[in-house]
């Protein structure tokens, strides 16, 4: 049985997508919508790696259009899209340096609601950074079990000190930055030959429980720049309950002796309620052998 979980926590504002991979020169639009609520201001604000937050934009719902702060103020490259509902930031022409998170806000008085926030990751294939990032694409991991995730960074001729961080994306819980190392030393190694080091970060996550399932992403900041890698999508498997994602692929195994004449595979769905009865189970495929 597959088991999905979803958002819980309420919120005045809302952003739809927490990560964006997207690439140098594109055009970006990051969402927020509202419903009607008291709330009459609405914020943008962006955060890049390790800094405080900037206030990006001000929008008043009474009136037509918002107002940009400080370094966004009379930028060309950001806008506001407004209307009943909404109040989206469009960017264009993205560069290296757009890659952060992205926050949008709404206030009453002296109350100041925050939504999940989008991280933003801005790939430029010509970055003199010269990084890369390696994860694995998934982990598999029974109740109780301890995991560890590998993320290696292999940095170039930057020479600047890096920083790794850790997100975590999953449908049951707010994304969110949920641990941070600098670049020690002794994790990092010398390549021959070459002006590379190879670094290896490691994130333990010990007593596994539905909690943790999601896709975890590694992210290095240095010399200006930010680059992730690809995820790596954990899941949790107990035997009985396989919990997923919506929009993932589930494989389910069934063994069989070679007595075996037909195999059945059947589908049950939940009851509605602790009160209603169980459903009869259904036939979804039959093959025989």
């Amino acid at each position: 049985m597959a088991q999905t979980k979803s958002p819980k926590v309420f919120s005045s504002v809302r952003q739809e997508k927490h990560f964006l991979f997207v690439k140098a020169g594109d055009n970006l639009t990051l969402q927020c919508f509202y419903e009607d609520v008291v709330d009459a201001r609405f914020y943008w604000y962006r955060q890049h790696l390790g800094q405080k937050p900037k206030l990006i934009s001000t929008f008043y719902k009474y009136e037509t259009n918002g107002i940009f702060h400080d370094e966004f103020k009379n930028n060309p490259r950001f806008r506001l899209e407004t209307a009943k509902g909404k109040n989206h930031l469009k960017i264009r022409d993205l560069r290296t340096s757009d890659s952060a998170i992205y926050f949008c806000a709404s206030s009453y008085l002296y109350r100041l609601d925050f939504a999940e926030g989008t991280t933003v990751n801005v790939e430029h294939p010509s970055s003199k950074l010269h990084t890369l990032v390696y994860q694995s694409a998934s982990e598999i991991a029974q109740p109780g079990d301890s995991v560890t995730l590998n993320c290696t960074v292999e940095t170039g001729s930057c020479g600047g000190e890096h920083s790794v961080y850790w997100f975590k994306n999953s449908e049951d819980s707010q994304p969110g930055l949920i641990h941070s190392q600098g670049g020690e030393e002794e994790l990092c190694k010398n390549k021959t030959n070459v002006q590379t080091r190879s670094c290896v970060y490691k994130l333990p996550i010990r007593n596994m429980n539905a909690s943790h399932a999601g896709t975890y992403y590694c992210a290095v900041a240095s010399c200006g720049y930010i680059l992730f890698g690809k995820g790596t999508k954990l899941n949790l498997n107990d035997g009985d309950v396989i919990y997923a994602n919506f929009g993932d692929n589930v494989t389910l195994h069934c063994f069989y002796s070679s007595s075996a004449k037909h195999l059945s595979w059947y589908k049950q769905i939940p009851a509605a309620s602790l009160s209603s009865t169980n459903q009869t189970p259904s036939l979804s495929n039959e093959e025989a052998l």
